[in-house]
């Protein structure tokens, strides 16, 4: 009975009921249950820890981030969502408003700036990060900070932003972090953990709607993995085609030594290419329509959507003509006409009127998002698109197909990593929708069956982290934090973290005494001197006498060097007690007050420097380049 409980017991009690009813608020603003991850995510952000929420595309994963907002609304705090790109920030920020209204939801991706005041903002990462570095008013009264795809922190080319986030945030923000489902989540959660707090790690492996793999081998497909196997064994029947396929010789001449034709066979199997238009027909005959083409460049996107054109598909009926041309020319109707003829709004129109689209990063706003609606409205059957769409846009599809499964990553042609792969096809099932999705390979006569498998059997992939401080990182970190903290930042990074786990921990220890060493420092001030000298004095004077008193118990024989040792330190003792009398600290009527302090504060400063030099003789590769960087900095200033 209540009656028996303890006023703090009744307190928590309140409390813990507050936290269910915000809980099932927002459950009742849903039109489905939660899923387990989903809840036990959302029951660990009422109770007030951080969340790391692993999860397959498609899972659900951004309820868990609606729940931050939802709560941050509800104690009247901000909240930031954050996304990699501006394409899925636009989205949200849509979703948001239609949600919570066009007052209390604002938008910054750097190059658009709306209501940025707002209590719920939406923002690209590197956005956030520019606001902690200039030290923003926006930061003030910022309870939740969603980091959507977090994954993304493995980016070698932007990863780092994200661990700078999470890194200087300020401590009383809760961050959520969403990640696609990686096979060191807990490692992460770790790190999470060490740098931010309790942050509770969630991990789901569920895929809500099944995929299922094929092979375009010609104009057929063919399972890539065996029915009965449950996607644990490559098709026999596929990996005898293609075995039968590399051994058909192919007989062409080539040059001998002295330039004359010779009698040496290629073995180059061939095997017709399957147009786009083709593979079209081959879906929408399979009912394995919509879908999206990922192909890696904006050019092959436009050149599959011309060639859709010239083949004379038509994927829609004639009302869905009219929609199209109607929701189109509204989104639209703020371009002026000379502009729009430009852009090539008419052929772009005339494709979507047919079912047919591209979606890419030079696609007009405007655009891109006719495209995402029509496609959602299911009245666009088919989209090419590169590999940007993957990134958490809300276009999931019957069907994904990749024509190649390697890229150009801005220096070279590279196979694409089974991360990259999971998060492509991932967009394939519509939940509440399709009972399965589908991803479809076009082979090749270099795309061997086994290795098509190894990169879909691998659901999950090791989330690493690409912090690698460059001269230009460190310089602006000192100049924005001066040399200890910045130090500390990249002591207490993912990628030290996993280089020497312990070393996070023993920075984050540093961190926290130092705050106790600057409340000691600040409780034995004294009006009359410097009471750290004071304090210093009295405990050389303090450790000098046991020394003398020890000595004095353990010496079995006078000869005359221990004489002359004691003279010494005798005399020494006696200058330090006279340094002491003297010190304008001494006469203070609170000395003794202030004394107490400053033994605190000696302790705590030996344990300290203690644990600096473990950290120094542990690895410390990724804080090397901060001291060059300000050993630099200072010889740049010295020659100013």
């Amino acid at each position: 009975m209540s009656e028996d409980l303890s006023p703090a017991e009744r307190f928590a009690k309140a409390k813990q009921t507050k936290r269910h009813a915000s809980l099932d608020n927002f459950i009742s603003l849903l039109k489905f249950p939660l899923d387990d991850f989903q809840e036990r995510a959302c029951r660990a952000l009422v109770q007030g820890h951080g969340v790391l929420v692993a999860a397959p595309t498609g899972a659900g994963k951004t309820i868990v981030g609606e729940f931050a907002i939802h709560l941050a609304v509800e104690k009247s705090l901000k909240v930031f969502y954050t996304t990699p790109i501006k394409a899925l920030s636009n989205q949200k920020f849509a979703e948001l408003q239609a949600r919570y209204g066009e007052a209390s939801v604002g938008l910054l991706t750097g190059d658009t700036n709306i209501n940025s005041d707002a209590q719920i903002l939406v923002m690209t990462t590197e956005v956030l990060r520019n606001m902690i570095y200039a030290n923003s008013n926006a930061l003030i009264s910022l309870g939740y900070v969603v980091m959507d795809e977090v994954h993304y922190l493995a980016d070698r080319f932007r990863g780092a932003v994200w661990e700078e986030v999470i890194l200087h945030l300020p401590k009383d923000v809760k961050v959520v972090s969403l990640s696609a489902t990686v096979s060191n989540a807990e490692e992460f959660g770790a790190w999470l953990d060490e740098v931010r707090g309790d942050t509770s790690v969630i991990v789901s492996e569920i895929r809500p709607v099944p995929l299922n793999q094929h092979v375009l081998f010609g104009d057929e497909l063919i399972p890539l993995f065996d029915d009965e196997s449950k996607q644990t064994r490559v098709n026999s029947d596929l990996v005898q085609r293609h075995a039968n396929k590399m051994r058909q010789p192919i007989h062409k001449p080539t040059r001998g030594r002295r330039g004359h034709p010779g009698l040496n066979d290629r073995n180059l199997s061939r095997i017709p290419k399957v147009t786009k238009p083709e593979i079209i027909s081959i879906l929408d005959e399979a009912d394995l329509l919509p879908a999206i083409f990922f192909i890696f460049s904006r050019a092959g996107c436009e050149a599959a959507v011309q060639s859709v054109l010239a083949s004379g598909i038509r994927l829609t009926k004639p009302e869905d003509k009219q929609l199209i041309r109607r929701i189109a020319e509204e989104k639209c109707a703020t371009i002026a006409d000379e502009d729009l003829s430009a852009l090539g709004y008419f052929e772009w129109l005339n494709a979507l009127e047919r079912g047919v689209a591209a979606h890419h990063a030079g696609l007009l706003p405007a655009f891109k998002e006719v495209v995402e609606e029509l496609f959602l409205r299911k009245l666009v059957k088919v989209v090419f698109a590169t590999e940007t769409l993957a990134l958490g846009i809300n276009m999931p599809a019957r069907t994904v197909v990749l024509d190649r499964l390697d890229k150009y990553n801005g220096e070279g042609r590279v196979q694409i990593t089974p991360g990259e792969y999971t998060q492509l096809t991932g967009r394939a099932g519509r939940r509440g929708i399709d009972t399965e999705g589908h991803s479809v390979i076009q082979w090749a006569a270099n795309l061997d069956p086994n290795y098509v498998a190894s990169l879909a059997s691998k659901r999950t992939y090791p989330l690493n982290s690409s912090f690698k401080p460059t001269f230009n990182m460190a310089v602006n970190l000192i100049e924005a934090f001066g040399q200890r903290r910045s130090r500390d930042v990249l002591e207490t990074s993912f990628a030290q973290f996993q280089a020497d786990r312990s070393v996070v921990g023993l920075a984050r220890g540093i961190r926290e005494k130092q705050e106790s060493l600057d409340g000691y420092e600040q409780s034995m001030k004294c009006h009359l001197g410097d009471f750290r000298e004071y304090a210093r004095l009295r405990k050389e004077t303090n450790e000098l006498e046991r020394e003398s008193a020890q000595a004095g118990r353990q010496a079995r024989r006078n000869d005359l060097r221990q004489t002359k040792g004691r003279r010494a330190q005798e005399l020494k003792l006696a200058n330090l007690k006279k340094d002491l009398r003297s010190h304008p600290c001494h006469a203070c009527p609170d000395r003794e007050v202030h004394a107490r302090w400053g033994e605190r504060w000696w302790k705590l400063e030996k344990e300290t420097k203690a644990i600096i030099r473990q950290i120094e003789s542990r690895t410390n590769q990724v804080a090397k380049p901060l001291t060059v960087s300000a050993t630099c900095s200072s010889s740049s200033t010295t020659l100013r």
